[in-house]
This record gives structure tokens, C-alpha cells and sequence, in this order.
């Protein structure tokens, strides 16, 4: 039987008629809502005692890490005294800035599988819920930095140091670099960090406890301003923090170029995270290998992402040949003896974790991403030693370098923030539900697939 061709007038009796599209979604009712959490509460998955903690669970850990992390600071401290307060205070904030890309990362995450409504991501959105809700600490110990650059009137931060009319760059890059508006740009961070990730968190808990499908709403309404705030002050905190370092050097890629570090420290944190509680016995059927597959996606693409950003601004700057720019990669390739770190995160912060996470074995595999996960990790702490420690000696401040006798203070000064700051994430971790108790994506997570 022949078919009316489909250009037929619309009045033509014979004509075909074409199924439209819905445009729009059925609205669920309270009462489909509350049969919908009977389902996810009656998953095997969603039973207790496989979503929650012993009351016990990770004391040991925590206070490996609070010990461990309180002696590498006393050590860091009198490595001030033995050495330099700049060696100390760099090695410091190498472990500082590594902890705090981390948290920030994690709040990225949290607010962009809300603004997308991502249904996968709710069985492990809860552990970047954890890590992002420890920003306080970082904005703490960033408050001490702070207080040590002021008072002595300028330690990694020479800008500091440099009254007005004997430095013209500095002249130029006034209001910017002065002491009042780094302070207040540091309480903005604070407000904006400790608001956006502790209320972020709290939404997700009342929700645990209320089922009310008007939080979820909330969470997704706040991530959508939240995201530009999170993108402007931490583009500005690796400004103030990092970049005016050397007050000389800009880069327009700086504000992105630590946020790939901070995407990709963030997902290998977390999946780390995941796998210790699976390693526990817990999570099983809620988080299985298909989002582990994913967050494996997620850190091979930041890898890429990292050296996209990385390659862009060398080869910019190589390319305008500016002094006050090529200045900062002299420091680093010729005159500091640092080119062995600069092939070290060439090769070890892409090629290796390139050509190891395009295995989907690798990304489905609990250990094998867990281990992926730590050695990024690593890695990132090399990418921070790679921006502070050249600052610290090979640009011309101080006098003598310590060599290889100083490697005791550097180690000391990076575990001490990351061990202080890991104290809190575990305590986090094992203080309530690890999943999302009555998420309206919840059931999407607890049947999700890779087809790819």
C-alpha cells in the first residue's frame, strides 16, 4: 500500500500524520514522588549498613593524619629558623595550594552535576560534597599566610616590600597590588568558598532527612550563580596567590590554568575516597564500576584539558617574547636547574596518564583508577613545586640554596597542610550518609551503564 508522500497540503485526507515531540516533561505528583522514594529506600544498594560508616570508621586514619600533620608543621617552622623563612613558607604553600585546588574542584563538580541534572553522579556527588565542605580549613591556613606576608611586610609576595614610585611595573598594576585589596579579596574568597560549599552541603543533607524535591531545585538555582562566583574567585586567588609572586610576570591563562589542576586533583581525591569505602565493604551496587568508568572519563579529560591549557600558555608567551613573561620559564629552564621537572610534568602529566586511563580496563577498575588517582595526585603537588619553589631561590631573592640538604623542609612543608586538611576530609567522609539518601535523580545512579 502505497504512503502519501510527506509534502502533501495539510489539508490532504490521505496525508500521513507526523508524532510530535513532547515539549515538555510529565510532572510528577507528590504522590508518584513519595512511591518513587519507597523504591530507592527498598533497593538493595540503599540498605544501612552499606551506606553508612561503623561509628569508629577512619579514627585510626584521622589521627595518623592530624599527628602527622602537626609534626611536619613543627618541622616546618624550625626549618625557618635553620634555613630561610621563604623555603619554609614555599614548601608550605606548595601542600597548601595543592589541598585547596582540591576542595575547589570538588565544589566545581558539585555544582555542575546540579546545573546538568546529572542522574549518574549522585551516588558519588556526596564525597565532593565532603571535600568541598572543607574549604574553611584551607581559607584558614590560607589566613595565616596571609597575616606572615603582612606582618613581615612581604615574604614570597615582594610586592609587598617595594614602596610606591621605586618599581614602575608595580606603579602600573596599582590598586591591584596593595595590601588593603588583598586582604579584602581574601575575605571575599572565604565568603564565597565557605557560603557556596557549606550551604551546598546542607541542602543535600535536609534532603536526606525531608525528601523535599524544592531543595533539589534550590541546589541546581544556586549552582547556576555559584559557578560564575566560583570561576571569578578562584581565577583571582591564583592571581593573588600564585601568579604575583612575581609581580612582573602575567598570564591571561593562569586563572584556567589552576583550575585544571583543581578539576583533575579533585576527581582523583574522590575516587580515591570511593574506592577506601569500597575496600571497606561499602557502596556496593551504588557505586559499581560504570561510575568509576565515568570519573576515569573525567580525569583523562582534565588531563588533556590540564595540557591543553599548560601548552597554550607556553607557547603564547614563546611566541610574543615579552620579557616580563619569558622571564618566569627562565627562571624554571636555565638559570634554577628545574628542566628536569619541567620534563617530569611534561611527560608525567600527560604522556604516562594519557596512554594509561584510554584503557577502559583501567577506568572500570577500582585499583587500578584508585592507583591512577594517588599518582595525580603526586603529580599535581609536582605542578605546584614547579610555580613556588623557582620563586623561592632561582629568582635572585634569597642567598644560598640548601640543595639536597633542604629536601627534609620541603617534604615537611607540603605533607603538613595536606595531612591537616585530609584529617578534616576523613571526619567528613565518616560523619553521615555516603550517598544521597532521597536525591530525585537517585534512581537514574542506582541502574546506570556505560555503552561506551
Amino acid at each position: 500500500m502505497s504512503q502519501a508522500p510527506t509534502n502533501a497540503p495539510a489539508n490532504d485526507p490521505t496525508r500521513t500524520p507526523i508524532p510530535q515531540r513532547a515539549t515538555t516533561m510529565p510532572v510528577l505528583t507528590d504522590k508518584a514522588w513519595r512511591a518513587r522514594l519507597d523504591r530507592i529506600a527498598a533497593h538493595p544498594a540503599m540498605r544501612k549498613d552499606n551506606i553508612t560508616l561503623p561509628d569508629n570508621a577512619g579514627a585510626t586514619l584521622s589521627t595518623g593524619l592530624l599527628f602527622v600533620g602537626l609534626i611536619a608543621f613543627v618541622l616546618t617552622v624550625l626549618g625557618a629558623f635553620v634555613y630561610d623563612p621563604r623555603h619554609a613558607l614555599g614548601a608550605f604553600e606548595i601542600g597548601l595550594f595543592t589541598a585547596t585546588a582540591m576542595s575547589l574542584g570538588s565544589m566545581f563538580f558539585v555544582m555542575a552535576f546540579h546545573s546538568v541534572n546529572a542522574g549518574w553522579a549522585s551516588t558519588v556527588r556526596r564525597q565532593f560534597e565532603n571535600v568541598a565542605s572543607v574549604l574553611w580549613v584551607c581559607w584558614v591556613m590560607l589566613g595565616g599566610v596571609v597575616i606572615i606576608e603582612l606582618v613581615s611586610g612581604g615574604v614570597l609576595l615582594e610586592w609587598l616590600k617595594i614602596p610606591a614610585g621605586e618599581n614602575h611595573l608595580i606603579d602600573a598594576k596599582q590598586p591591584f597590588l596593595s595590601g588593603g585589596l588583598f586582604v579584602a579579596r581574601y575575605v571575599v574568597y572565604g565568603l564565597v568558598w565557605i557560603g557556596i560549599s557549606q550551604r551546598l552541603l546542607a541542602l543535600s543533607r535536609k534532603q536526606d532527612e525531608t525528601g523535599d524535591r524544592a531543595l533539589g531545585r534550590k541546589a541546581r538555582f544556586m549552582s547556576g550563580w555559584g559557578l560564575l562566583a566560583f570561576a571569578l574567585t578562584t581565577a583571582f586567588f591564583s592571581f593573588d596567590f600564585l601568579m604575583s609572586m612575581d609581580f612582573r610576570f602575567f598570564s591571561t591563562m593562569w586563572g584556567v590554568y589552576y583550575f585544571a589542576s583543581a578539576a583533575l586533583s579533585s576527581v582523583s581525591v574522590v575516587v580515591v575516597i570511593l574506592a577506601a569505602i569500597r575496600l571497606k565493604g561499602r557502596l556496593t551496587g551504588a557505586v559499581t564500576e560504570e561510575h568509576f568508568h565515568d570519573l576515569g572519563k573525567l580525569m583523562l579529560s582534565f588531563t588533556v584539558f590540564w595540557t591543553y591549557i599548560a601548552f597554550s600558555q607556553y607557547f603564547l608567551i614563546w611566541y610574543s617574547n615579552i620579557p616580563e613573561e619569558t622571564a618566569w620559564f627562565v627562571y624554571r629552564q636555565q638559570t634554577g636547574g628545574y628542566m628536569p621537572l619541567f620534563l617530569i610534568l611534561c611527560f608525567g602529566h600527560f604522556v604516562v596518564p594519557f596512554c594509561i586511563l584510554l584503557f577502559r580496563r583501567v577506568k572500570r577498575s577500582t585499583g587500578l583508577l584508585a592507583a591512577m588517582g594517588v599518582y595525580m595526585i603526586l603529580i599535581t603537588i609536582a605542578d605546584m613545586v614547579w610555580i613556588v619553589r623557582p620563586m623561592v631561590y632561582a629568582a635572585g631573592y634569597a642567598e644560598a640554596n640548601p640543595g639536597v640538604g633542604g629536601w627534609w623542609l620541603d617534604a615537611a612543608g607540603i605533607v603538613s597542610p595536606i595531612c591537616l586538611w585530609g584529617f578534616f576530609v576523613v571526619r567528613q567522609v565518616t560523619r553521615g550518609p555516603l550517598v544521597p539518601l532521597k536525591d530525585p535523580t537517585m534512581h537514574e545512579a542506582l541502574k546506570h551503564a556505560n555503552y561506551v
